[in-house]
């Protein structure tokens, strides 16, 4: 099932499944009177959403969260995965494997070898180790010592080009006054360090790197977007200086979890425009 994440201009944000009936056979507003923020299968994800961005146009904030709602309880969809001391079962064939895990994205579990996560950088792990059940070719499984494996084969500093935290990198035992994984550790001092390396820092001591996810980054992205632009209509120098710099400490944390440094995005990004050539219109760089 699919969630639509709907804003009206100036009116409301809210969450549907069926934008002609809610939106316009029952609010009587046409096409081009609404717009989609955003869509997607996970009801979470949506429902987060729905209140971030409710807070971000300063609209009235809905109390009970969509997903909360007494007729949408029975639609969430939790994957039960049975765990013993040597692996993790998931309950279907590999060959719907993939489809469950997406719908499953952030679902985290605790085993003797450590807590184990879902996240595109380790869905592909799983349906690359991914072995059948011998006992039931409906369920799948994998070895937990192995999963274990992949996060501690991704423990250097310099693997950001590679995997995150929740992509894979080891969560190792470090003294109490640091507590951070061996491949955020520095000198007390913070001579070598750029500013994203402190934001990495920073972040994974909150736990951002460990619980937080692409989506409610990607969404916190939006919402400080929405704050630059207020300031901006508003001539509020220092809260666009404040807003940009916002946005660049959520920009970062979403590469990290996404499995890659921003300066990668950065390098990336500038490798293309480097030979873009174009020129201004109405105050706008448009490209050849």
């Amino acid at each position: 099932m699919t969630y639509y994440l709907y804003h009206i201009p100036g009116k409301k944000v809210g969450v549907t499944t069926d934008l002609k009936r809610r939106v316009e056979d029952q609010q009587g507003y046409g096409p081009g009177e609404y717009e989609i923020i955003e869509s997607s299968d996970d009801i979470d994800f949506i429902s987060e959403g729905e209140i971030i961005m409710q807070k971000a146009f300063g609209y009235k904030v809905d109390q009970i969260p969509y997903n909360k709602l007494n007729c949408n309880k029975n639609k969430l969809n939790k994957m039960k995965v049975n765990i013993t001391e040597q692996t993790t079962t998931f309950p279907c064939p590999v060959n719907k494997l993939k489809g469950q895990l997406m719908d499953s994205i952030g679902m985290r579990w605790m085993t003797e070898h450590g807590e184990f996560n879902i996240t595109p950088a380790t869905i592909k792990w799983i349906m690359k180790n991914i072995k059948t059940s011998m006992f039931n070719e409906q369920r799948s499984y994998v070895y937990n010592k192995a999963f274990a494996r992949f996060y501690d084969n991704h423990d250097a500093y310099d693997q950001y080009d590679g995997k995150t935290l929740t992509g894979g990198m080891s969560e190792q035992k470090v003294p109490e006054c640091c507590d951070e994984p061996e491949f955020a550790r520095r000198p007390r001092q913070t001579v070598g360090l750029n500013d994203f390396d402190l934001i990495r820092m920073w972040a994974n001591q909150r736990g951002i790197y460990k619980h937080g996810d692409t989506k409610t980054q990607s969404l916190k992205l939006v919402e400080e977007v929405g704050e630059i632009c207020r300031a901006i209509l508003k001539e509020d120098h220092d809260e666009v200086v404040d807003g940009i710099g916002d946005a660049v400490v959520v920009l970062t944390n979403l590469a990290e979890l996404q499995g890659v440094r921003i300066e990668h995005c950065i390098k990336e990004a500038y490798k293309v425009i480097a030979k873009r050539s174009g020129k201004m219109v109405n105050g706008t760089f448009k490209k050849d």
